[in-house]
């Protein structure tokens, strides 16, 4: 996982007006920048684009300063005698003077005139000495190591370490593939002490069922007695682990991350819209990990929210047309078969007798082309599934559809789930005789029972998965999942983030919007001018008529996404970590 990113050097201000700014000019390596008063001198270094390897030191965690790898040399103006003027130099700089003993530069901070060095004969030799010890009781088992390619000890003992070392006795022994929980297994011989691990489950997660164990070269990492590393977000122990120690279960030895691509996406599992990295390897998901955001979801993720891919790859995934024939026994068909039979059927009925079932999980992009649909047919039977749980104090919304504000802002539906009880009434009493599900299993999350579609004269849905409303449908048409499409949502804040595609459609999928564009057209007697192929161009309608849009593009939607609404919902662990920051307990 990356540190917080930091701003190239800059010097705006005169340095004798820095002061009164709450800047302080600081020396690193022989050059001059300006940084806020109280900023960590490993933050200072950051800025100035100067690398300090550390451990121990997360930008989102306390720094108990123990893994001592991040040691500088500081050097500070001599202390005047009684009565004595400071003297400048040509620059307007007090000369130096450099400290004979190394600092660690995780939890001290800068000050007025001071001076760093990041390289230099003493700080190399520390830092290879601070090396050399974690390296005594370390396996050095990389070739085997699921940690290897981004293994923060490997890296710098490459960068910082001598080559070579100079233990000659056994090495200690500690526990190897322990379960210490249901998606963490721990091989403590691995362990370097950072307790970044530690420090996580007591500051963010609040559950402290880490700790150490025993003193000296025997320490271990362990659970507390009668305790174990359950939490729902216990993977994130995994991410801030820099060596092999904590690995996630499910991922564990099944591929090295240097044959992965990386994707950056957002979690469609509920409203926050976390923001993550896909990583795949042909075509297949074999992880997922939280991209930092710190408007959305800090450095952090939900088990539950990352674990939640594999039914992407499973036997129940849906990749070719069905259409039942006469003996209501589905029957493999094309795209083509399926989009005249669609238009042949629903031209039967008027448009009152038609209803669609959109989803809060469809992108913006979609639920535009949802509404087309809508329109084309002339029914005012259109609505979303509302989902709605617990917020559990930290990231996971109590919106556990991802674009409830999308479907209110772009698909036009101004009270979601107000007209499910009406189509479900229309259903059953038979005033409602065709049925248009767009992604949405209405015996699941809707509640609904079988004979709610008992007399329904023509459905249609679109899946990803087989199902018990795909088993009901005349037409099946199998839809992209959120690891295959592009896109963008509006998460609970208000917040526009963009989805990317990070595997292909298998088979014979199509993408939801292209679906339902085609169901649309499909309406039409004539073929119109200025029908959408590209995603570019359904964005582009959606610029033109929805105000909140205006202006943007695909491409101009950060990675970090951009604030396009205000809903006045905040995300509990965000607040907490700007109390922490403004209490100066962390820096952010």
């Amino acid at each position: 996982m990356s540190d917080q990113n930091s701003d190239a050097p800059t010097q705006e201000l005169p340095k004798d007006q820095a002061a009164a700014k709450g800047m302080v000019n600081v020396q690193i390596d022989g050059h001059w920048i300006q940084v806020p008063k109280g900023t960590r001198m490993i933050e200072a270094c950051k800025i100035a684009e100067k690398e300090v390897p550390h451990y121990c030191y997360h930008p989102k965690l306390s720094s108990p300063g123990n893994c001592r790898m991040c040691l500088v040399q500081m050097g500070m103006p001599p202390r005047l005698a009684p009565g004595q003027d400071p003297e400048f130099n040509e620059e307007g700089y007090q000369e130096i003077g450099w400290m004979p003993r190394p600092v660690i530069a995780c939890a001290n901070t800068v000050a007025e005139n001071m001076g760093i060095r990041t390289k230099g004969d003493l700080v190399e030799k520390t830092r290879n000495g601070v090396m050399e010890f974690l390296l005594i009781n370390h396996p050095l088992d990389c070739p085997i190591c699921d940690q290897a390619g981004e293994c923060r000890l490997q890296e710098f003992s490459v960068d910082h370490g001598s080559g070579t070392s100079r233990f000659k006795e056994t090495k200690v022994k500690k526990p190897k593939n322990v379960d210490i929980g249901e998606r963490i297994r721990l091989d403590d011989e691995r362990c370097i002490m950072c307790s970044r691990c530690i420090r996580f489950m007591e500051e963010v997660a609040d559950d402290p069922v880490l700790g150490f164990a025993d003193r000296g070269t025997h320490t271990t990492l362990t659970v507390h007695p009668g305790q174990r590393l359950d939490h729902n977000y216990s993977l994130n122990t995994a991410d801030l682990c820099p060596v092999g120690a904590l690995t996630s279960t499910d991922f564990r030895f099944q591929q090295r991350v240097w044959f992965l691509k990386e994707t950056q996406s957002i979690d469609v599992n509920c409203g926050t819209g976390i923001n993550t990295t896909i990583w795949t390897r042909e075509g297949r998901v074999y992880r997922i990990t939280p991209r930092q955001n710190d408007a959305v979801n800090s450095c952090w993720m939900p088990d539950s929210h990352r674990l939640n891919f594999h039914y992407i790859d499973a036997d129940a995934r849906l990749n070719e047309v069905l259409i039942k024939d006469d003996n209501g026994v589905h029957q493999t068909g094309t795209w083509a078969d399926a989009m005249s039979a669609f238009a042949a059927r629903i031209k039967e009925f008027e448009p009152n007798q038609v209803a669609i079932i959109a989803s809060g999980r469809q992108t913006n992009e979609e639920l535009w082309m949802s509404g087309a649909l809508a329109g084309q047919i002339g029914t005012e039977f259109f609505d979303i599934v509302p989902r709605t749980g617990e917020n559990d104090g930290f990231l996971i919304a109590a919106d556990r559809n991802p674009n409830t504000n999308g479907a209110k802002l772009v698909g036009g539906i101004e009270n979601p789930g107000s007209k499910l009880d009406e189509i479900k009434n229309g259903l059953e009493s038979g005033q409602i005789k065709a049925l248009i599900i767009l992604g949405e299993d209405v015996f699941g999350d809707a509640g609904w029972g079988h004979d709610t579609l008992a007399g329904v004269k023509f459905l249609l849905t679109t899946q990803i998965s087989a199902n018990a409303t795909g088993q009901s449908a005349d037409i099946v048409l199998p839809a992209a999942a959120f690891t295959e499409k592009r896109g963008t949502m509006i998460n609970v804040t208000g917040r526009l983030q963009k989805l990317n595609q990070a595997s292909p459609l298998p088979g014979d999928a199509h993408d939801d919007w292209e679906i339902f564009r085609d169901l649309t057209v499909s309406l039409l007697e004539t073929k119109p001018e200025g029908i959408p192929y590209l995603l570019e161009d359904v964005f582009k309608g959606i610029a033109e008529s929805v105000e909140e849009f205006a202006g943007l593009t695909l491409s101009k939607v950060r990675p970090d996404g951009l604030q396009i609404l205000e809903t006045g919902v905040t995300i509990p662990l965000l607040e907490r970590e700007k109390e922490r920051i403004a209490n100066r307990e962390i820096v952010g």
